[in-house]
């Protein structure tokens, strides 16, 4: 937030915009994977809505929401790798 709150709107697109975006890819492909595991893990008592798998079968109900909201996974990436594409030099192969 300390970096958000003294740049300039430009600048903060272009520094922290690309990165922002990969972070929040990051962190829903975990919240994903963390899902599915805690899921198998619980068995069947993930899929009630009281008991044991609760706390599993609400998570598994609202991630999906942190991903969705702000842009799809696959735009926050397409953004991440156009924001850092900016930053090579013109000459660089890849």
């Amino acid at each position: 937030m300390g970096q958000m709150a003294n740049m300039h709107p430009a600048a903060q697109m272009m520094e922290l915009g690309g990165a922002i975006a990969m972070l929040k890819y990051q962190t829903t492909r975990t919240m994903t994977l963390v899902v599915d595991e805690a899921c198998q893990l619980f068995g069947g008592r993930a899929l009630t809505a009281s008991g044991m798998g609760r706390n599993v079968e609400a998570l598994q109900r609202t991630y999906k929401f942190a991903s969705i909201l702000g842009g799809s996974e696959e735009i926050m990436a397409d953004l991440g790798v156009r924001q850092a594409l900016l930053s090579f030099p013109r000459d660089a192969k890849l």
